[in-house]
This record gives structure tokens, C-alpha cells and sequence, in this order.
């Protein structure tokens, strides 16, 4: 767990197709100053807009977590920002010529290549965290998000399909550099076939294909050489859940467990925290070498 403030060492670039726009987009992600935050800029438009990375900024959740200001959006933000989660980045600026972010393959695993190698360099400026003081849930019908105390950033997440491929998943990460990079980072998004194609027949998907995610047919898995992970389906859930809960804007000293949730449950559930203010507290973590104990500081929330 780190306790200050981390960017990256230098910039990184790369190229790719959005998965339902279907169009070439280059992407940037550039270093930024101590209490920055996480910042996408669209540089196809006048004035180069920003967006903040907060869940408050959230205007869809439909098929993907779109963040957007004043007309100005970017889609699919949440593999991204998970990356930024998993690799303990607070603040960078995340420039793009589209409105969609590149799919890559389905994954985190380029976007966190580009990291590592890149480097990342602590800042001046410690790290704040939610520290978690009581449990916050959300349920409705069959999905649920819970957040229970922790004193490190834990993440749970469950699915249940009535599929002989997928059936009951569940999957527990300590959240940490190296367990995301090398337990998450690589487990890429999945569809059906029907629905890929009904996708298609409205428009969406256009760059959907088996290097961008999972495609299951029937009872098989379409892509050559199969699944990456045995469980790579929920581990994606927890993908899609460590990116959806980063738009909080600080890390969360907590236990988050999730039953059946998505984007749009995830992104109701971070209302939700946001109004339990009783329930959590702001702090810094000081320099130690067993990080165990919380150095309370307050902010203004």
C-alpha cells in the first residue's frame, strides 16, 4: 500500500479501435502534478476539454462507464481506471481523439504494459484514503455491493449465469501493484454471440472482434487458445468493479464485495457511499514500515 501520491515517469502512447464506435483513436497518458487527480482531455475539440475521472462526472452506464462535462464525453473509461486503481495512480493526464477509449483486448493488460514500463514516481504529496468505519450496502432484487471495514483495499466480486461455461464465479483480491498486474490486469471483457449481433444490428459493436474480448457461442469459447484464467469471467467483474469504484476519487480502505453488480449498480452503490459520510472517514496513511496505523487528517468533503 502506498502511502504518497504516485504519477507516472514519463508519457506513454498508444493506438486502438473504440468497441462501439469502432474508430481509430490515439490515446496519451502523461504525468501530472500532486493533487491533480485523474483528468481525460479530448484533444479532437476545440479548446481541448477536460473531464474529471468522478463518479459524479458519470452520465452513462448503459454498456460501458461514459464520464462527461458540459456535452463533452469519453466511453468505456472503466478498464483505464481500473489500471490507474491497480497501479496505485493518482494523477495523470489522459489525453484522447475520440470520444471512446481503445478496447485493446478486452483488458488492462496493455494499458498496464505501458505503465510499468513507462515507471512510476512517488510525489511530494501523501495519499488519501476512504477509510471504511461501518458497513454500506445496496440491494436490489438479486444484486448487491457492500462495503465492509478493512485495513487494507479488498475487493469481492460474484456472478451467476445459468451457463455451463460461467455457472457460479467468485473471485477475492488484496488489492496491491503486482496481484492486479498479474491476477486482474489480463481478464478481458465477454459477450454472447446473440448478443454481439443484436449489438451490431443497432449500430454498437462495430469494433467488437475476438482480439477485443471473450465471444461465447453456445457452449464454447470462440477465441484461439481459450480462456486466460479458468475463472477470466468474474475476474473481469472485478476488473470492471476496482474501475467503476476509482471514480471516487481516492482509494477505499475497505472490504467491497459485490453480488450480480455492473456498471450502472456500481455507479448507484457510489452514490450511496458518498451519502454515508458518517459511516467513513478521509486519511492519510504515514511512512512506516508495517503501514498499520492510520494518521487521521481531515478534508473537506
Amino acid at each position: 500500500m502506498h502511502s504518497q501520491q504516485q504519477t507516472l515517469v514519463k508519457s506513454v502512447k498508444c493506438s486502438g479501435i473504440g468497441v462501439h464506435s469502432g474508430k481509430e483513436v490515439n490515446l496519451t497518458i502523461k504525468p501530472a502534478p500532486v493533487n491533480h487527480g485523474i483528468k481525460f482531455k479530448r484533444t479532437d475539440l476545440p479548446g481541448q476539454p477536460e473531464v474529471s475521472a468522478l463518479f459524479n462526472m458519470v452520465v452513462d452506464t448503459s454498456l460501458a462507464t461514459v464520464i462527461g462535462d458540459d456535452g463533452v464525453i469519453i466511453s468505456t473509461v472503466e478498464h483505464l481506471m481500473a489500471c490507474m486503481a491497480g497501479l496505485s495512480i493518482d494523477n495523470a493526464i489522459i489525453e484522447l481523439d475520440s470520444y471512446e477509449m481503445p478496447i485493446m483486448d478486452g483488458s488492462a493488460a496493455q494499458f498496464a504494459e505501458l505503465i510499468n514500463n513507462a515507471g512510476i514516481a512517488n510525489q511530494s504529496n501523501p495519499r488519501y484514503f476512504f477509510v471504511v468505519k461501518q458497513p454500506i450496502e445496496l440491494k436490489n432484487d438479486d444484486k448487491a455491493v457492500v462495503v465492509y471495514p478493512s485495513p487494507t483495499c479488498k475487493f469481492t466480486c460474484s456472478i451467476e449465469y445459468d451457463h455451463p461455461l460461467i455457472k457460479k464465479q467468485s473471485h477475492t483480491i488484496d488489492l496491491s501493484d503486482m496481484k492486479f498486474t498479474e491476477e486482474i490486469s489480463r481478464a478481458r471483457t465477454y459477450g454472447f454471440l446473440h448478443e454481439y449481433e443484436y449489438l451490431k444490428r443497432h449500430g454498437l459493436a462495430r469494433g467488437a472482434s475476438l482480439e477485443s474480448g471473450i465471444a461465447i457461442d453456445g457452449n464454447n469459447v470462440m477465441n484461439e487458445g481459450g480462456l486466460r484464467y479458468k475463472d477470466e469471467f468474474v475476474r473481469h467483474k472485478v476488473l470492471d468493479c476496482i474501475g467503476d469504484f476509482s471514480l471516487l476519487g481516492m482509494p477505499v480502505l475497505g472490504h467491497v464485495v459485490a453480488y450480480k453488480s455492473g456498471h450502472a449498480f456500481n455507479q448507484a452503490f457510489l452514490k450511496e457511499f458518498f451519502s454515508k459520510k458518517e459511516a467513513w472517514e478521509t486519511s492519510t496513511i504515514p511512512v512506516t514500515d508495517d503501514h498499520e496505523q492510520l494518521h487521521s487528517k481531515s478534508l473537506a468533503i
